[in-house]
């Protein structure tokens, strides 16, 4: 276990998160951050900690114990709010190495068929549930002795995400093009569900909230479909929340960087596709930036000097924290999330 001798406390980081810029740039994740060696150093397979709330917490907090990552992140996979829509879920309980959950079917082939049948308080569906109870949890474990100081975070799919869930991901693209108002009107209803959740999830103890839209993203759609069918969603679902809010994106967003401003959140992440200096150019100094290192081409792949090297590029491209541009990829060797710790906390003072 890590000693926190030399490390950033937890309030530096909810300082950051709330604007303040702390004298250091910490290293953390609002997204999933296990690894097979942090798994394995808990004897759990990746399979099980979906559907037992302990179980999920110990996980969670394995890249903090191991690596001094400064976060500890739940749900752990992207099939939450799907579930709770009644979409049946593939936890790949035995897979032989650590696979993400999967959706075994869509609800709907098109845009123009799918009808919620989400009744009542989203709380009580078993999933939503869980994480609710992992949340209390690692709430209690804030402040343990000998324990790197972390923050408590909690993520929801974008509603283009989430729609790509319950729908055949064949035909959104298509009804995105050929019926907006369809695809419109479920994003409506998705992006209603969503603020249910992650307003749950604040008040059962996360400290900081992450919408992630991968699938959304202007990287994928393009700009013009971005700004008239996903931008007012994002932008009902920020409002609808308390600060800390972080907006995650997939893929190259650097013709898009003024209209995920305008989404309204607190911070911006993006992954290895961005130009980070081109960003911090387009957003000015006071926008909070995170990012962008490869979670699988440098994190899983990678060696340890590589590593090194992408945590220095971003900090010298001016990102607030060192974040995985996405998910981290559970192979990630336990010597290179030493290296993306160790480095942001030599080399961030100098950046700063």
């Amino acid at each position: 276990m890590h000693n926190s001798a030399g490390v950033g406390s937890r309030e530096e980081v909810l300082g950051l998160l709330n604007g303040v810029r702390p004298s250091r740039k910490p290293c953390f994740s609002g997204l999933i951050s296990v690894t097979e060696p942090g798994l394995a150093s808990a004897g759990l397979n990746f399979g099980e900690v979906h559907t037992d709330s302990t179980k999920m917490t110990t996980a969670a907090l394995t890249s903090n114990r191991l690596f001094g990552f400064e976060s500890a992140v739940v749900p752990l996979d992207l099939c939450v709010e799907a579930s709770a829509l009644g979409a049946r879920v593939d936890f790949r309980a035995d897979a032989p190495r650590p696979e993400f959950p999967m959706i075994v079917e869509p609800l709907a082939s098109r845009a123009a068929d799918f009808n919620s049948k989400l009744e009542g308080d989203v709380t009580r569906y078993e999933r939503v549930a869980l994480v609710l109870d992992a949340l209390r949890i690692l709430k209690e474990q804030v402040g343990a002795p000998n324990d790197v100081p972390f923050v408590v975070g909690a993520w929801i799919t974008g509603p283009v995400t989430l729609a790509m869930q319950v729908l055949d991901i064949r035909n959104l693209t298509a009804d995105m093009a050929r019926e907006p108002d369809a695809v419109g009107r479920v994003l409506d209803t998705l992006t209603d569900l969503l603020v249910q959740v992650a307003s749950a999830y604040r008040a059962a103890g996360a400290d900081f909230i992450t919408i992630h839209e991968m699938g959304g993203s202007p990287g994928f759609v393009g700009p013009p479909v971005f700004k008239t069918l996903i931008l007012p969603r994002l932008k009902r679902l920020l409002a609808a929340l308390s600060p800390p809010r972080v907006l995650s994106v997939c893929g190259n967003t650097n013709r898009a960087m003024q209209l995920l401003a305008e989404c309204g959140a607190d911070a911006l992440s993006v992954d290895q596709a961005n130009d980070l200096a081109h960003s911090r150019e387009v957003l000015g100094a006071d926008a909070l930036l995170f990012g962008n290192i490869d979670p699988i081409g440098t994190l899983s792949n990678g060696d340890e000097a590589s590593v090194r090297a992408a945590v220095r590029g971003a900090l010298d491209a001016g990102v607030d924290a060192i974040w995985p541009g996405c998910d981290l990829w559970p192979p990630v060797p336990a010597a290179n999330m030493h290296a993306l710790v160790d480095e942001t906390r030599k080399y961030s003072r100098m950046a700063v």
